[in-house]
């Protein structure tokens, strides 16, 4: 039961988070490439700009999960915790993994296009 509590503490709760956004991140971010491999775009706005906000909101995950991996890797000699049911381990692999294909697809759209799309919405995509 003790640990159960300790859990629910500072790491545990930032553990949590970093599982749920990791998660949730990943498939926006898998669905956001595809959209901007395959459109030159980014995703849509959505209503009230509630998809555009999820895909950067994303994209921010990806970032601070990634960098809490780095610096606990400073740290510590390793990466950070399996978490609960080896969740946050799985959420730090595909946060790796997305920021490759971060990497790549973006590289592609400038080499092909010369630029990548800004964070805003453009007339030239949702004008």
């Amino acid at each position: 039961m003790a640990k159960e509590s300790s859990d629910d503490s500072g790491n545990g709760l930032a553990e949590k988070a970093a599982i749920t956004g990791g998660l949730v991140s990943t498939p926006v971010i898998a669905w956001s490439l595809y959209t901007l491999k395959t459109t030159g775009c980014g995703l849509p706005p959505g209503p009230g700009g509630s998809i555009g906000a999820l895909e950067g909101v994303s994209y921010l995950a990806i970032v601070v999960i990634v960098g809490w991996s780095l610096y606990t890797k400073a740290k510590t000699g390793s990466g950070l915790p399996n978490g609960p049911y080896g969740l946050l381990g799985a959420v730090e692999g595909l946060s790796y993994l997305s920021l490759l294909a971060i990497i790549v697809v973006f590289g592609l759209q400038f080499f092909e296009q010369g630029s990548v799309p800004g964070p805003l919405p453009s007339d030239q995509c949702f004008g």
